[in-house]
């Protein structure tokens, strides 16, 4: 009977690789599928993310006797309106920032060259990186990679946006009808489930879109909140390009652990251009905002959901990024509280009593 069964899984996992393999041969067949899948994947992940942060006020506004489509065009009308505002108001800083800094960038590594000299000639900072020293010439050539590669983001970032209107167009009208129809969703993809699965169908759907919403939302909140103490303490200490470096670390602390140190290289590199003691007091306020963040607001908003190791973290970060740059990062999270909440289900339907019986 056992060798049997392993017989049988023996042939099953060669079967696999059977169809996998010629799978690679016919490759040319997939490829539309593949550059399908390409095209729609930032629309729909953007769309997704707006979905689960606006989809409480709509269900707010039809609990209030609203229709739907009704409460979506208002909902549009404010973002409208709040657009305005932020180009009105917000944007002229902004862009005269991203331009300044674009144009000083040579200028800024020259600067921070200076400090470094001046730091060198310290009769306490000259013995950790003398001047001249292979530590310091790695470092300066380090810095200068960094900051051409921040100023050269900036401007691809730039072009990236402008090219890319036709895309960004659609995902307001995805969205719309997302909001619209998101009742209809759930029955629709149990629909395609057998009718005995379906009930636990129902309740894999229904952790899904709590986890997702429940992270989507409180990673939002957490940013926002954490941006404006950052901006408010960036002010504080005089940081140049404060408004444009938190734009930069509102975006980098969606990234799970190593955001917030991505986000504050930055930060720390255009301080110290600015004075020693600016870097200083910058690392301050960046150590202040993430400590409270960590230990005051995450325990209130995640609590005990996001329950996903530090390592597992990292792993997922470095799996997604190697797939798909950063559009992977940012997905990973999300991707894999996704597949663990239907391999569970899986699990405890077909495998559970299986391996006890064992």
């Amino acid at each position: 009977m056992m060798q049997s069964k392993y017989f049988r899984t023996c042939l099953g996992i060669i079967a696999l690789l059977l169809i996998i393999y010629l799978g690679t041969k016919i490759s040319f067949l997939f490829n539309p599928i593949v550059s399908i899948f390409k095209i729609l994947l930032v629309p729909i992940a953007a769309a997704g993310f707006f979905y689960y942060l606006l989809r409480p006020i709509v269900d707010y506004l039809e609990r209030r006797k609203i229709k739907r489509p009704l409460g979506v065009l208002m909902i549009y009308f404010v973002f409208i309106g709040l657009f305005a505002i932020f180009f009105l108001l917000v944007w002229p800083t902004l862009r005269e920032q991203i331009e300044n800094f674009i144009k000083n960038a040579p200028n800024l590594v020259d600067d921070l060259q200076s400090q470094v000299n001046l730091l060198s000639e310290n009769p306490f900072w000259g013995r950790f990186m003398p001047s001249e020293s292979e530590l310091y010439n790695g470092f300066m050539e380090y810095v200068n990679n960094a900051m051409t590669w921040i100023s050269n983001s900036i401007s691809n970032l730039i072009t990236v946006v402008s090219s890319v209107v036709v895309v960004i167009a659609t995902v307001p009208i995805i969205l719309y009808y997302m909001l619209k129809e998101s009742g209809k969703l759930p029955s629709r993809l149990l629909s395609i489930i057998p009718r005995k699965y379906r009930k636990d169908g129902q309740d894999v759907i229904s952790d899904i879109d709590n986890a997702l919403s429940n992270f989507i939302i409180g990673k939002v909140v957490l940013n926002l909140i954490l941006s404006a103490l950052m901006y408010i303490g960036f002010l504080i200490i005089g940081l140049p390009y404060s408004l444009l470096l938190t734009l930069i670390s509102f975006v980098l602390n969606f990234i799970p652990y190593v955001g917030a140190l991505l986000a504050a290289i930055p930060v720390v590199i255009v301080g110290f251009i600015e004075s020693p003691s600016i870097a200083i007091w910058s690392v301050v306020v960046i150590v202040i905002a993430q400590q409270i963040q960590d230990n005051i607001l995450t325990p209130v908003i995640y609590g005990k959901q996001l329950d996903i190791h530090p390592l597992t973290t990292i792993i997922l970060l470095l799996v997604g990024g190697d797939f798909y740059g950063i559009l992977g990062v940012l997905l990973a999270i999300p991707a894999y509280m996704v597949i663990k909440i239907v391999v569970t289900r899986v699990y405890e339907l077909f495998l559970a009593e299986k391996v006890e019986d064992a």
